[in-house]
């Protein structure tokens, strides 16, 4: 199972980051195959409509491509997610995740932030068919350490559950897929 995990946040010193690295870790002790897209690590030039040949775009392509499910964490700018994440998914289709999972979470600067881009995030992926799935999370900035880290017991819990009901997910369509055939 191949899930694609998105790090939305552009700055090079992110709680994003530190987010989307617990949720990597957990992925993998799963047994999950992680493909890893960092907007700050992988950054793509501005959609235009037009296909790129630039390399990290190529790649964006290719891992959505092989991707069963997504796990996105991006924080919130202005009431939304971040530009650099919206222009990643401008470069992608339905194709990419028609009938496909995904979960969805926010970092936020503060406790009033992270619910509105999560709504933003929410009707994106709806735009391009993918099941969003319900359950959300908003991590304050409280929960990580001055290093980026995440040490927020409760919030470790509950990405660990997000990424428990992801992994049920896919595994309940990939049971599907082999009781059909």
């Amino acid at each position: 199972m191949n899930v694609l995990l998105f790090c939305g946040s552009a700055r090079e010193a992110s709680i994003t980051r530190g987010m989307a690295t617990f949720v990597k870790n957990v992925l993998a002790s799963k047994n999950v195959n992680v493909e890893y897209f960092d907007a700050y690590e992988n950054p793509l030039p501005l959609f235009n409509g037009e296909n790129s040949n630039n390399t990290e775009v190529t790649e964006l392509l290719r891992a959505a491509e092989k991707a069963d499910g997504f796990f996105f964490c991006t924080p919130e700018y202005h009431n939304g997610m971040s530009g650099a994440l919206k222009n990643a998914l401008d470069y992608l289709s339905k194709n990419h995740f028609r009938n496909k999972p995904s979960v969805i979470t926010s970092s936020a600067g503060s406790g009033k932030g992270g619910v509105n881009s999560l709504n933003n995030l929410r009707l994106v992926l709806r735009g391009l068919h993918s099941i969003v799935l319900p359950e959300q999370l908003v991590c304050d900035s409280i929960c990580f350490n001055e290093y980026g880290e995440l040490i927020d017991k409760d919030m470790e819990k509950q990405l660990s559950g997000l990424v428990e009901n992801l992994v049920l997910q896919l595994n309940n369509a990939n049971n599907v897929i082999h009781t059909t055939k």
